[in-house]
């Protein structure tokens, strides 16, 4: 028996789930409303799959966005599949909920960020946040760029 409750990881766990079920229900009914969401993850997770010329472009992590098309949803217990236009050209992805950093649906100011322990000296704590901080969360691209996640809203 271990000599304390991991909470970090029961709330990654519990985070995990909740996304599961948000997008099960958006297999099943699509996305209602204005929802739409930004998922970042880390590419580097061994069970990622996605074309070799998008790994090249983002080599450590990537945010896509699930809003107007989207194709093939598969929702998982350990991870989801979807097909996403990148540029006219659609790319199917493999995502394993445990390479999910940032999940947000600005449409009502929900967000989910998953912390590692290189982002701060109290590791495995997610964090629960709204839009208004995720519209100002930052996301390192290959070129070492600071992005603010406006920039992929139309």
């Amino acid at each position: 028996m271990a000599d304390e409750i991991d909470y970090g990881n029961l709330m990654h766990n519990a985070m995990r789930s909740l996304i599961q079920d948000v997008l099960a229900e958006v297999k099943s009914n699509g996305l209602p409303g204005e929802h739409h969401f930004f998922i970042t993850f880390d590419t580097n997770h061994a069970e990622v799959e996605m074309a070799p010329w998008l790994k090249e472009r983002y080599p450590t992590e990537i945010t896509v966005v699930m809003q107007h098309w989207y194709d093939d949803l598969e929702v998982r217990d350990d991870g989801f599949s979807v097909t996403l236009n990148f540029g006219d050209t659609p790319e199917h992805l493999v995502i394993p909920y445990e390479a999910i950093l940032t999940f947000v649906d600005p449409s009502v100011e929900f967000g989910l960020r998953f912390e590692s322990s290189e982002d701060d000296d109290n590791p495995e704590e997610p964090a629960v946040f709204s839009s208004d901080e995720a519209n100002t969360a930052k996301t390192e691209k290959e070129t070492g760029q600071i992005v603010s996640l406006d920039s992929f809203r139309k």
